[in-house]
């Protein structure tokens, strides 16, 4: 599943997510979401967190 709707993603879900450095590699982070930094209910690119270790980026797929 796509991280492209923000109702689908909430704290402590297991995600993988693009860092901003890793975007042109579309190189995947795994972690856990720890706070929901985009407001808006949908992003064409993914809606971005910041995971419990503190990388932010978009959220590419859903995990867990």
């Amino acid at each position: 599943m796509e991280g492209k709707y923000r109702k689908d993603i909430y704290p402590g879900l297991e995600v993988a997510i693009v860092l901003k450095k890793d975007q042109r590699s579309g190189r995947l982070t795994e972690g856990v979401v720890k706070d929901i930094l985009t407001s808006a209910p949908f992003h064409s690119r993914g809606i971005k967190v910041r995971l419990e270790d503190g990388q932010i980026g978009r959220v590419a797929s859903l995990l867990g």
